[in-house]
């Protein structure tokens, strides 16, 4: 009853005229930004967070409206899957598959409205296990103590990679670099100053939301001015919707399955959307045996990994509201977000921020109605933006950075630092090493520090205390298990996910 009350209240947040506004704001330009290849869910959310800081927005409507960017994204990306074969992000490999064959058989309009109802039904199952789960998670880790939590930090970093993480050693070295970067500023329990260089601006440390923007955004406009893209992608028109009521109610059960089973893979620390993806394509197609015509262009090829992959990014929320651990990439950029608007995430944010996390449950509730809406009638806007060449997007995703981070401080040391940051990303994705532990790292650096020190504190320097209670030793189990499992069924997944797309392609 108290979560039936909670959630009223959270509506009563969500359904403001501003809130509801910048929801249907975020969830058009979430679309926008996942229908671009390559761009993907955590680069839209880290280049809107200053957008968000320039219009001076509260903290609730801020992350309402970088939630509906999360959302909206994970629905665009479907769009350059199914039209050109080339997937928006990773998670949206999966759709390829079935979406591109339909497209290619003059039912790409069929292919879109399908995986807008799967992303429906997924998202939407995936928001009542997050009503549900997140408030008793919520009350379960406040029983923790500093030891705990900081058991809970390093199974964090070492699930960082994910079970289909390409390269587990340079996701730690990523997590260590950052790490190391969290510990820049004045020392808070002995005020001595940590490789600030006498720089007055690096005295309270690396702001987050500089960080974010430059290595997302920054090194994004630097790998487009390498491949000096002017042209547009060609796609496939798309016909008059001419879909069935009988076709939308025969891939309900198949988008039902796939949402329970891409929310399991979004709450396990280290799944992540790709593999909600893959295990909601995998296991349908072994439930309909000879029925299906997966690869061919079946709907339901279309609606498993598109439920998949929606369910996966809705469950990733559920241990960065409660845990303040994020479950994923994009999640890692909300969890700076928040930070940055000194709000901590975790147990006590139930209680001391209660109308943020019941209106941002809320607002994604209203938020799948909206990208419902805006999807399937919009949809001939959304294709058209993907014949827009780059060399006139990037620029304006550049200058939104800018001006943001020019806002936010007014400091021309910030455009510098943010410049860096840049270049960092690039050097950095060059040579394969991913971005989000990095930020994770500096996210939850400062945390870990602080945990550690008051657990030795209350130990007299006992580091037995970092393992003493049961609970302890459970996540320190997990976190090796985490640690060791990319190395084990890592490449068996990544082997069959690329000989399941080979043989598909092949197929057809």
């Amino acid at each position: 009853m108290d979560t039936l009350n909670y959630l009223m209240q959270g509506f009563g947040v969500a359904l403001t005229p501003m809130n509801l506004l910048l929801a249907l704001i975020g969830c058009f330009l979430g679309t926008l930004i996942g229908a671009l290849p390559g761009l993907g869910p955590a680069n839209g959310v880290a280049i809107l967070i200053p957008l968000a800081f320039t219009l001076g927005l509260p903290p609730e409507s801020a992350l309402i409206m970088l939630t509906a960017v999360y959302s909206g994204a994970m629905y665009g990306g479907r769009i350059s899957s199914i039209l050109l074969n080339i997937p928006g992000d990773e998670p949206a490999m999966m759709t390829c598959l079935d979406g591109y064959p339909m497209a290619q058989q003059g039912k790409a309009a069929e292919a879109l409205a399908i995986s807008a109802v799967a992303s429906f039904i997924g998202s939407l199952v995936a928001c009542i296990g997050l009503i549900l789960l997140a408030p008793a998670l919520a009350k379960f880790a406040l029983t923790f103590g500093p030891a705990d939590y900081f058991a809970l930090f390093v199974l964090a970093f070492a699930t960082l990679g994910g079970i289909t993480g390409k390269n587990p050693m340079k996701t730690l070295l990523a997590a260590a670099l950052g790490l190391m970067m969290s510990t820049i500023g004045i020392d808070i329990s002995t005020g001595n100053q940590r490789y600030t260089f006498d720089i007055l601006e690096l005295y309270e440390g690396i702001d987050f939301i500089i960080a974010i923007v430059g290595l997302f955004a920054i090194s994004e406009l630097l790998f487009f001015i390498e491949r000096r893209i002017s042209d547009g992608d060609e796609t496939i028109k798309v016909n008059k919707l001419k879909i069935k009521w009988k076709e939308i109610l025969a891939i309900i059960p198949t988008s039902l399955r796939g949402g329970v089973v891409g929310f399991v893979a979004g709450v396990l620390p280290g799944a992540g959307a790709s593999l909600g993806s893959f295990l909601s394509y995998t296991i349908e197609k072994r439930m309909l045996g000879s029925k299906n015509r997966f690869g061919e262009g079946d709907p339901k090829g279309v609606a498993a990994p598109e439920s998949g992959n929606n369910g996966a990014a809705n469950g990733a929320l559920v241990p960065m509201l409660t845990l303040g651990i994020p479950g994923s990439g994009t999640t890692a950029v909300l969890l700076a977000m928040l930070v940055s608007l000194n709000i901590t995430p975790g147990p006590l944010m139930f209680q001391q921020h209660a109308e943020i996390v019941w209106g941002v449950i809320a607002a994604l509730l209203v938020g799948n109605f909206l990208l419902l809406l805006l999807n399937i009638p919009m949809v001939g806007i959304f294709v058209k933006l993907l014949s827009v060449p780059p060399k006139y997007l990037m620029p304006i995703v550049t200058l939104v950075a800018i001006v943001g981070i020019y806002s936010i401080s007014h400091s021309a040391f910030d455009l510098y630092f943010m410049i860096f940051f840049g270049v960092l990303g690039y050097i950095l994705r060059k040579i394969e090493i991913p971005l989000v532990p990095v930020i994770l790292g500096l996210l939850l650096g400062p945390e870990m520090e602080k945990n550690l020190r008051h657990a030795m504190m209350l130990s007299d320097g006992d580091w037995a205390v970092l393992w003493s209670s049961w609970l302890s030793i459970a996540i320190w189990a997990i976190a090796i298990i985490g640690l060791i499992t990319p190395y084990i069924v890592g490449p068996m997944l990544r082997r069959r996910m690329r000989v399941k797309t080979a043989d598909e392609v092949t197929e057809d």
